[in-house]
């Protein structure tokens, strides 16, 4: 029997497994840069118009280390692919690191791998097929992508160049995930290492670019994530950039492939450690647990949050050069957060909407600190716990803890790092500081509502706790693209981001903030209510 026997058959149950969750990403994803593409049509219809934002961003390092360098900023393509290149590409690796180990360690993890494996299924036929569904949603987003640019008119070498760019993106990461998934044990280990794999590579993008010429610009090709910047799309495209993406990805592959004939199944290349015989008098309890199990994440967030506070408000105080002479643009950044249209209105908005960004990413760690509730459960750790004196309640609040107060260290950072930062520039730190810490802080109420769906799942319908990633995934539709597609009010208001006010700049209603407390508070005590009642496991 071949290693790779019914890899088809596992293929077909991925799919099926995530015929929801794909499509979302898919679409999502390819709607984005669409909508991004037409708004900067409506945005910047003219030549002269592009030109004179190219000249308020090339000299900005902040930006450079954002958003990139060496695009044509005076073409609509250009500016899409500067504008979202470099994020679309981090989100369709994450995509598919997610995939890559969902399929492939959290399977182990769960012994549904095993159980497979005792069938007429090869040995990389689990792998394969992960690396497969991956891969497949890559193509879907770099195709769509690319007729979705055509179809507004633009080039087809820069449109499918900047689609084959996210494409790539997320092959390389599948691959890594695929190694990864060989070294540890746990799905959240593989994914963090993965993750942070992601990191390290934005990361030297982001200096190199920031560095210019004078600088260790060369540190931009140590990343996979700079050699896809490197394809130019809409610039002079350099397709030769994709051999040595396509060289990365065969190497992880068949690295990946070799660790897996190395390893038992269920185990990973990086043997457990074995844990003390008795447990510190620090761990004596469920909050301490909770504790010991979240302070990793919690800090790795609050650190990716600070860095990126600092580069929000290093862009933020010439944010007003680069919307100068356009007042579509002007409108359209003070419609976002400003009462007026003056430059001070016009870095408010842009601060309130960078905040607001900055509090949908922090509700993804709320839901994810939320749903550690079902991981301890399913890995069957919860049973033990819960077999001392410990009660549910009293064992769910301490990871709830984290998804609710745990969720306010990231954003505080967020709004520090921001405020330092343009305090820094504007020469105005006391000031500066508390606003945009507190501006953070009011996107609190929204991210626990996300996080109360989650657990409300959890304590109802424990097997569709998906509820709360979906629940997000909408929220970042309709907050990023309602206003493109100039949806109906009554869309807009789904999310609960929409309710919260646009701080800094904004005016402050207590009655939305109270109503989406007492919304989070009655959706995590449902959750609570309905874990009582039913069975654990």
């Amino acid at each position: 029997m071949s290693t790779l026997t019914g890899t088809g058959a596992m293929i077909r149950l991925a799919l099926r497994r995530d015929r929801i969750l794909l499509p979302v990403w898919v679409y999502g994803l390819t709607a984005l840069v669409v909508g991004t593409a037409e708004s900067f049509a409506r945005l910047y219809p003219t030549v002269a118009s592009r030109r004179q934002f190219a000249t308020g961003i090339g000299s900005n390092p902040a930006v450079r280390a954002i958003y990139g360098h060496g695009f044509d900023l005076t073409s609509v393509g250009g500016l899409t692919a500067w504008r979202i290149g470099g994020s679309g590409a981090v989100l369709v690796a994450l995509m598919s690191l997610l995939v890559v180990t969902r399929h492939t360690r959290a399977e182990e993890e769960t012994g549904r791998l095993e159980l497979l494996g005792a069938t007429v299924v090869g040995r990389h036929a689990g792998l394969a097929a992960a690396v497969a569904v991956a891969v497949g949603a890559d193509l879907a987003i770099g195709v769509l992508t690319g007729l979705g640019l055509v179809g507004l008119g633009l080039s087809a070498a820069g449109s499918f160049a900047l689609g084959l760019s996210f494409g790539a993106a997320g092959m390389v990461f599948a691959a890594v995930a695929a190694v990864t998934a060989q070294l540890t044990g746990s799905a959240r280990a593989a994914n963090g290492i993965a993750a942070g794999a992601l990191g390290a590579a934005y990361l030297l993008r982001a200096v190199g670019d920031a560095a210019g010429p004078g600088g260790p610009s060369w540190l931009s090709w140590l990343s996979p994530v700079g050699w896809i910047e490197q394809s130019r799309a809409f610039a002079g495209e350099r397709w030769w950039v994709f051999g040595p993406v396509a060289a990365l990805v065969a190497v992880c592959l068949g690295g990946s492939a070799a660790l897996a004939g190395r390893r038992d199944t269920g185990a990973g290349l990086f043997a457990e450690r074995p844990g003390p015989a008795g447990g510190a008098p620090r761990l004596a309890g469920p909050f301490a647990l909770a504790w010991r199990l979240h302070r990793g994440t919690l800090a790795g967030w609050s650190i990716g949050f600070a860095v990126l506070g600092v580069l929000l408000g290093s862009i933020a105080s010439g944010i007003g050069d680069l919307v100068d002479g356009s007042p579509q643009v002007e409108r359209a950044v003070a419609r976002l957060g400003g009462q007026g249209g003056g430059s001070g209105d016009i870095v408010d908005a842009y601060l309130a909407e960078s905040i607001g960004v900055a509090g949908l990413i922090a509700a993804a760690y709320a839901i994810q600190a939320a749903l550690r509730l079902r991981a301890e459960e399913t890995a069957q750790r919860a049973e033990p716990v819960l077999a001392t004196p410990v009660g549910r309640i009293r064992w769910a609040c301490g990871h709830l803890l984290f998804a609710g107060a745990g969720s306010a260290v990231p954003l505080l950072a967020v709004g520090l790092g921001a405020g330092v930062a343009h305090g820094l520039r504007t020469g105005d730190l006391g000031t500066q500081v508390p606003r945009l810490a507190g501006a953070a802080l009011v996107q609190l109420p929204a991210v626990w509502v996300l996080a109360g769906i989650a657990v409300a799942a959890f304590g109802l319908v424990p097997q569709a706790t998906v509820a709360g990633w979906a629940a997000l995934a909408a929220c970042v539709l309709v907050g990023q693209l309602g206003p493109v597609l100039r949806l109906d009010q009554w869309a807009l208001d789904v999310s609960p981001f929409t309710h919260l006010p646009k701080l800094p700049g904004g005016t402050v209603a207590a009655a939305p903030v109270l109503v989406l407390v007492g919304l989070a508070a009655a959706l995590v005590l449902a959750g609570l209510v309905g874990l009582r009642r039913r069975d654990v496991g």
